[in-house]
């Protein structure tokens, strides 16, 4: 058998077990009418083989230094504090069988508290907050828990359909031992009125798995005076794996 075909074969395997598991209708739907850009930037021909290594040398990386504590911290990466309402969003990173993943990428990115990302992409007339990049980064534990302190996002206006209004949601992605193995998603918060208007939340048709995207509330990691919190767990395979976003 060839290196294609051993592939085809692999591909075919993992679908049908996917489906089997259910797992194919937890995840979001590819070519779903109602999130009008996924019809058109989703997907359309067959995976091909690639070489893991040159497509490394285009992946992302650490930067000029190792992730440090501050990385985690969004609310004090300025001169001043960022306007909004600040919140600790923790959890954990777990495979499929419940075991921590340890020392794992987790790196995050959000709009601002008005509903604006630092993004050349973004020109809706709310305003930036310039104590407010909306990025941050940190390393897993030993116990797989990651931390972030960061300004509750904002909802925002993105043109899919009249009057439509993105939920409050950050996205999160997650490295595996390379680059080659990167995972994207998006954390909403839970009471949101607009996730049951929402059309990428929607796209994922099963409802527990929708579920799995919403943080809860947690008084015993929120702050006297200083922070709520909301803890949010990541599953990264099996039947209550967290929906992903699919790569383009």
């Amino acid at each position: 058998m060839s290196g294609q075909a051993e592939i085809s074969a692999e591909i075919a395997a993992i679908q049908a077990e996917y489906a089997r598991a259910g797992i194919e209708e937890s995840q979001p739907k590819l070519d779903y009418p109602p999130y009008r850009s996924s019809v058109l930037r989703h997907p359309k021909s067959a995976l091909q083989l690639v070489d893991p290594e040159s497509v490394e040398l285009l992946a992302p990386c650490f930067g000029q230094g190792d992730v440090g504590a501050a990385d985690a911290d969004l609310t004090v990466q300025h001169a001043g504090p960022p306007i909004g309402e600040r919140t600790v969003v923790t959890g954990r990173i777990l495979d499929g069988d419940g075991r921590p993943v340890r020392r794992q990428l987790v790196e995050i990115w959000q709009a601002n508290a008005s509903g604006r990302y630092i993004h050349q992409g973004d020109q809706h007339p709310a305003p930036l907050d310039p104590n407010f990049t909306g990025a941050g980064r940190c390393l897993t534990d030993d116990n797989g828990f990651y931390r972030f302190t960061t300004i509750k996002p904002g909802p925002y206006p993105w043109r899919n359909h009249h009057n439509a209004w993105r939920p409050a949601h950050i996205h999160f992605s997650l490295f595996g031992s390379d680059f080659t193995q990167r995972m994207i998603t998006q954390m909403y918060f839970p009471g949101d009125p607009l996730l049951a208007l929402d059309p990428i939340y929607q796209s994922i048709t099963d409802q527990k798995a929708r579920d799995r995207l919403v943080g809860v509330y947690d008084h015993a990691i929120t702050s006297h005076e200083w922070a709520t919190g909301y803890r949010w767990n990541v599953v990264l395979t099996g039947p209550a794996a967290t929906p992903f976003e699919e790569p383009r």
